[in-house]
């Protein structure tokens, strides 16, 4: 009933379909459930819900509660059935994968780029860069690190994709959007380091306090007087 409404477009309807009548839904059932409520969440701009549901998903895998305990379930894509893995299940939820469309469902990093959370969006691309690194997840990584003033590191991430370094590097779009991302880059302005900024301040307070006493010795006063007394003695 619910995937009918949403091809109706009737994606808020469907969402308080499923949270009315979910309790009557096996156990088994509830997982399903959560993924299409992800896709509704998606679908409506409910972001926040969907952050939360998806970090519910993340915590029932830590304490083992996934997958009805098991290591790996299966699932099906296109009438096609498929085994899949806590790992890759993980990944999943974090991100989108290579070869899957940031449609399925949503995922995290695409939630958290959408609050322009980029930071929040970093980690957990981080993450699933260590779980099943390719260049999909390279590329939006790169993204978050220029969002956040990393321009260094987004450029020797970028700079990996086209070395063809991860899974997915020979693929045109992907190599067209590391490209681009790369050329972001080399628009933004020069990055000024804390002591060329303390030097100009500097210089400028020269400049005023000259425009102030411009016959007035720059020196401290105790060395004033040290001199003032060595010309005494001097003498």
């Amino acid at each position: 009933m619910a995937v009918v409404m949403k091809q109706q477009d009737r994606a808020e309807e469907a969402v308080e379909a499923i949270k009315s009548f979910r309790h009557l839904c096996s156990k088994q059932a509830q997982e399903s459930l959560d993924n299409l409520l992800i896709d509704l969440y998606k679908k409506c701009g409910r972001v926040d819900e969907q952050i939360e549901l998806l970090k519910q998903k993340l915590q029932m895998i830590h304490h083992g509660e996934a997958f009805n305990g098991k290591t790996t379930k299966t699932a099906r894509s296109h009438g096609k059935k498929f085994q899949v893995s806590i790992q890759q299940e993980t990944s999943r939820i974090l991100v989108a994968g290579l070869w899957e469309s940031t449609l399925c469902h949503g995922n995290l990093g695409w939630a958290y780029m959408q609050k322009n959370n980029y930071d929040a969006a970093e980690v957990v691309y981080r993450k699933a860069q260590t779980i099943e690194p390719d260049a999909n997840k390279a590329c939006n990584l790169g993204l978050c690190l220029i969002k956040n003033g990393q321009f260094d590191e987004a450029r020797a991430v970028l700079e990996e994709v086209l070395h063809r370094r991860f899974l997915g590097s020979d693929e045109s779009k992907i190599i067209s959007r590391a490209e681009e991302l790369l050329r972001e880059i080399e628009l933004q302005p020069p990055a000024v380091s804390p002591l060329e900024i303390g030097e100009e301040i500097m210089e400028r307070l020269d400049l005023v306090m000259n425009d102030w006493a411009p016959f007035k010795s720059k020196r401290l006063p105790i060395f004033e007087e040290i001199s003032t007394w060595r010309d005494q003695i001097t003498c």
